[in-house]
């Protein structure tokens, strides 16, 4: 418990340092700094804080279901978002119904219950099933390719990929019970941070961008620099984890990797779409799939390689 709690007191200090320098650079226009830069960055720091006290919980003793549940609903926000991004025909209402109030909650519930052999083929099996053939039985037929694709998409990275975050609470052959909310916070703390190394290496000393028609910030020194300093911050807190010094920096490279996937990813919808922002709950920047899209991406990859990963330490 002690360990617990000294991680998330690390992740507080230095979001707190972190929001202190924001604040100086702000306050500081002579700076020469582009103002809508420390904007962003100020804002991403609101919401790393809001994300990190609700993981606060999972170091709390009680059941790890109030750790999923918060995951749940983040994740109906979440999709709520992406499928408010695009229009929906009266076809498709009958088929969302299911996927807001059966599906989504049902992958929680089998994810709280340990199901590992259910939750892992839900969504990718029966979802992916039951939604185009709901979809075609309201018998609309106009765009439907991409209206079954974007319910399916939408459903794939809200639901079923965030959904095995909070599964890293169940690994219990592999990880012993006290290790399992570090594992979480672990995680998290890496998606969130690998997000702002590579935007402090774009903004330092990008020169190459990598698609600037979906993302003029993205540059490969970003991702390259971003990535080596984020498996460099996992190799130092290892000690935290179940990981040896070196699996660390090899699940913090792989956090860093899919975390910008999905955040490429994501940005090419909405740039498909023509919105700057998924939503606006997190005040100053954007909606809640804004800030997770890169935890979305890297969730499932994360929990299966730690599966596979002889642990020796």
């Amino acid at each position: 418990m002690a360990q617990n709690w000294a991680l998330a007191g690390m992740v507080a200090a230095l979001l707190l340092v972190a929001t202190t320098i924001g604040q100086i650079i702000k306050s500081q226009p002579q700076l020469g700094l582009n103002p809508a830069a420390v904007a962003a960055f100020n804002g991403r720091l609101r919401s790393w804080w809001i994300i990190c006290c609700m993981l606060s919980v999972a170091f709390l003793p009680i059941t790890p279901a109030v750790t999923v549940a918060l995951f749940g609903g983040l994740s109906f926000w979440a999709l709520r978002e992406f499928i408010t991004l695009t229009p929906t025909r009266l076809g498709d209402h009958r088929a969302l119904f299911w996927v807001f109030f059966l599906f989504t909650p049902l992958q929680y519930v089998l994810v709280a219950m340990d199901l590992y052999e259910l939750y892992s083929i839900l969504i990718p099996v029966y979802a992916f099933l039951f939604i185009p053939a709901r979809v075609a039985i309201a018998g609309d037929p106009k765009r439907f390719l991409e209206r079954v694709a974007k319910i399916q998409s939408g459903l794939l990275v809200c639901v079923y990929c965030l959904s095995f975050a909070p599964a890293l609470l169940y690994m219990d052959e592999i990880v012993d019970e006290a290790a399992r909310p570090r594992l979480l916070f672990f995680f998290v703390t890496m998606a969130l941070l690998s997000e702002a190394l590579q935007y402090i290496w774009s903004r330092t000393y990008g020169q190459h961008v990598i698609a600037p028609a979906i993302n003029a910030t993205r540059t490969w020194e970003g991702l390259l620099g971003g990535t080596a300093s984020t498996a460099l911050v996992a190799w130092a807190l290892s000690w935290f984890t179940p990981f040896s010094q070196w699996e660390a920096a090899l699940m913090g490279m792989i956090v860093a990797v899919m975390g910008f996937a999905g955040a490429m990813t994501m940005s090419a919808i909405k740039r498909d779409r023509g919105v700057q922002d998924y939503g606006t709950l997190i005040e100053g920047h954007g909606g809640v799939l804004d800030r997770i899209d890169a935890i979305c991406f890297a969730a499932p990859v994360f929990y299966h390689v730690t599966q596979l990963l002889p642990f020796n330490s």
